[in-house]
């Protein structure tokens, strides 16, 4: 699979710390030095079949279609793709006007992401969104219009500017949407956002642990009460609409990352990552050279990330996989750590795979590096 970090956006969002660029000065040098490491990449992915394309950022939908669709040509004169690949766009409300969308329903694109982030504008002020609560709404629904029914949205909870009423009232207005994918995360203030700034200054009240823990919790049992299965920590599906490019991410398939701050790894022990400035990267493609630096991870490493992310899924961490992978200086490590827990019920073990019950998946970051082995 091929991630492909498109780093422009209209403007910043208090809360995030992505690399971007609000300035479109240098586009088309980016998507020419883009297309240059597709080309020297080309042949570091085992399988040249792809199963799954996806366009994130920064704000895809800040491209035309026209440039959207020269990068896909880009990746398919190099790779071929599946008969059901999954090609995913990422993109703001406010860039999915009737033109748009009717000239991507003309792509192979058939898969898309739009940043809601909450349909009130209160919680959108906070976040310094580009969009409105109407073109929230109004985006999704001429989506479904143009013929996008793989619709998935972003939805932010626990913010200073909400509360459980509003987060029903939210959850509501996706249901009536009929969307059949969701990506659900707390408000996190991240170092140097402005989101920090205010805080810090005490413009803005701080998120409450105990009011997003308690919207998490809501927000998974109404989700399933209406048809969705919780199958990652924040992410949740109709049946046949899980996001098969996460899903890889989440089992440890290999994928390729292109664009600045993306990164790769080979599904087994390296991982990659390019420079996360734009100058630099257009700089170093143009002497058709890669913008990348890669590590070897440790026997520790691997160990730590099959942990960590096989906890925040249903399937969790295969215990026949572990066996496979690790000497038993590991798998004792290992069956000493999780006994406490489990005679605990923080986790269990089901057909040979380790879960933590979904009634922890709040804290199950905080559970999964108490494994870790250092």
């Amino acid at each position: 699979m091929i991630y492909i970090h498109i780093p422009f956006c209209k403007q910043k969002c208090s809360y995030c710390n992505f690399h971007f660029s609000t300035s479109l000065n240098f586009k088309d040098e980016m998507l020419r030095a883009m297309k240059t490491e597709i080309q020297l990449r080309k042949d570091e992915l085992q399988n040249r079949s792809l199963k799954s394309l996806y366009f994130g950022g920064g704000t895809p939908s800040i491209l035309s279609v026209d440039e959207i669709n020269s990068l896909i040509d880009e990746v398919l004169h190099h790779f071929s793709f599946e008969k059901d690949i999954e090609i995913t766009l990422e993109a703001n409300p406010d860039d999915l006007d009737k033109n748009f969308l009717k000239q991507l329903a003309g792509t192979p694109v058939n898969r898309l992401s739009i940043g809601t982030q909450s349909f009130f504008e209160e919680d959108l002020k906070l976040m310094n969104r580009a969009h409105t609560a109407s073109e929230a709404e109004g985006s999704i629904k001429r989506a479904q219009d143009f013929g996008f029914e793989n619709l998935s949205i972003d939805l932010i909870y626990g913010s200073p500017t909400s509360n459980l009423e509003i987060w029903k009232e939210n959850l509501h207005k996706t249901i009536a949407l009929e969307v059949p994918h969701i990506s659900s995360y707390a408000l996190t203030v991240e170092p140097k956002t402005a989101l920090d700034n205010w805080i810090s200054k005490g413009k803005v009240k701080s998120p409450k642990e105990e009011e997003q823990n308690r919207e998490f919790y809501y927000l998974s049992d109404f989700l399933k009460d209406h048809g969705f299965e919780h199958y990652e920590v924040s992410n949740f599906a109709k049946p046949g609409f899980y996001s098969r490019h996460n899903s890889s991410y989440w089992k440890y398939q290999e994928y390729l990352g292109i664009g600045p701050s993306a990164h790769s790894y080979n599904g087994f022990d390296v991982r990659s990552w390019n420079v996360a400035n734009n100058q630099q990267y257009i700089k170093k493609l143009n002497t058709k050279l890669l913008a990348k630096e890669e590590e070897i991870l440790s026997k520790e490493d691997q160990f730590n990330e099959m942990i960590m992310i096989g906890l925040r899924t249903i399937w969790g961490v295969d215990l026949n996989s572990l066996k496979n992978k690790f000497d038993d200086r590991f798998l004792e490590y290992f069956q000493n750590e999780i006994r406490q827990k489990v005679e605990e019920g923080i986790l269990v073990i089901e057909n040979n795979h380790l879960k933590i019950p979904e009634k922890h998946w709040f804290m199950a970051d905080g559970i999964a590096s108490d494994l870790f082995m250092v």
